[in-house]
């Protein structure tokens, strides 16, 4: 194994994706979502930065093409798990299905690449997959600052009633805690969060079936 800088920033990749549990164990929120997107944004960077590297340097090598795509998978895998575990009611239900959509791809391929074995590293990756991945990666993202603003916003309402609530959020109190902004940013980063991974679910799909359907010849009897 070669222990260049490319395979050691894939490696340091690969550690940080049970790092985002973690977080959710050692801190509370809204710290444990901040720690959680930087380290998840640290990462996807990273995942452009090793390949770059490794390209460029002519550095690639058997190990940093083993690690990287376990490494990809690692961070949506977790990421997708917390999302669902620490979710509000609320965006769950429509959280749950995109997520088992991604995860079932990921298993199936998984399963199937194993399956093929040298036959696997033949079947090209296409550039739809690449968007696949960068969708899922810009959605999960999006979806951490959503658990940021909800926490600031119910901090930012500690004490107050209803009532009090109301009258701040309809301007007939003026808003010096900045509850507004704080629940459009919850609201709207749901929401465009949902929208990416519904998208990044769809491309997961297409995906999928591609490399499927360029499988089948290799899976016929005889």
């Amino acid at each position: 194994m070669k222990w260049n800088l490319p395979n050691i920033l894939t490696l340091l990749r690969l550690l940080a994706a049970p790092g985002l549990a973690v977080m959710f164990l050692y801190f509370t929120r809204p710290y444990a979502d901040w720690f959680a997107l930087i380290l998840f944004l640290s990462a996807a960077i990273t995942d452009w930065f090793d390949g770059y590297l490794a390209r460029a340097w002519k550095q690639e090598t058997k190990m940093g093409a083993m690690l990287d795509p376990i490494a990809d998978k690692a961070m949506v895998v977790i990421a997708l798990m917390i999302m669902v575990g620490y979710s509000t009611e609320h965006w769950t239900p429509w959280l749950v299905l995109p997520a088992t959509v991604i995860l079932f791809r990921e298993v199936f391929v998984s399963g199937l690449r194993e399956y093929l074995g040298d036959v696997a590293g033949t079947l090209k990756v296409t550039k739809l997959a690449k968007w696949k991945t960068t969708a899922q990666m810009v959605a999960i993202a999006v979806l951490f600052s959503q658990g940021i603003f909800e926490h600031y916003f119910v901090m930012s309402t500690f004490g107050m009633d209803a009532a009090l609530i109301d009258q701040i959020l309809s301007g007939q109190v003026e808003d010096i805690s900045g509850l507004q902004w704080k629940l459009d940013g919850m609201f709207w980063s749901g929401r465009i969060g949902l929208w990416l991974l519904w998208i990044a679910a769809t491309l997961t799909l297409i995906t999928g079936y591609d490399y499927l359907r360029k499988a089948m010849p290799h899976l016929k009897e005889g």
